[in-house]
């Protein structure tokens, strides 16, 4: 399997069963990661160097206007697209197989959390997993430590409060925080 023929699987919110040719090929590309952030994390590198690092975990060229802190931790790597000006401040983790997009003037605050995956509730096919994409639109602001789960879309516009846990979407230019995240109040414009 191949990182187009994964992702295309992972559009397609494929049932992955353990141990199965797509749970490999995902092990496989977690190392290929994992190296790549190791690089990245384990000394100071310029902007234009992680510019250049992250581009390559990727897949994919990001931006000159493109921000980062490290640490940044990723499970897959080749399945996030981000935007213009966008900056990833320290310690997040991008659970990305499912796929992440990144629209542009994104702010993502520290130790946030994206998973896109979900394992089988059945206990006996608790280590199946089930994708799906995280979309962040245009202006989003995500406070530290929040946590996004598979699936949502969070509109532009919208802020995530610190520390929030998001199960459901998030409608644009509004504000939600708590556990799980709830709308507290409307962006104006």
């Amino acid at each position: 399997m191949n990182t187009e023929q994964f992702k295309e699987k992972m559009r397609n919110k494929a049932y992955i069963e353990a141990n199965s040719e797509t749970h490999m090929h995902m092990h496989d590309m977690a190392q290929r990661a994992r190296r790549i952030t190791a690089d990245m994390n384990n000394t100071y590198r310029t902007p234009e160097d992680l510019r250049n690092i992250f581009s390559e975990l990727i897949g994919k060229r990001v931006d000159d206007s493109f921000g980062l802190f490290p640490p940044f931790y990723a499970d897959y790597g080749q399945n996030i697209t981000v935007g213009k000006n966008v900056f990833i401040n320290s310690g997040c983790c991008f659970q990305d197989q499912g796929g992440i997009e990144i629209g542009d003037n994104v702010l993502i605050g520290q130790q946030v959390v994206i998973a896109t995956l979900n394992h089988d509730l059945n206990v006996q096919k608790r280590a199946n997993m089930l994708p799906a994409s995280v979309k962040i639109g245009n202006g989003v602001w995500i406070g530290a430590h929040a946590t996004i789960l598979a699936g949502v879309t969070i509109g532009d516009g919208a802020v995530i409060a610190a520390g929030a846990v998001v199960t459901k979407d998030v409608p644009a230019n509004t504000v939600v925080g708590g556990v799980p995240a709830k709308i507290l109040k409307t962006v104006k414009e």
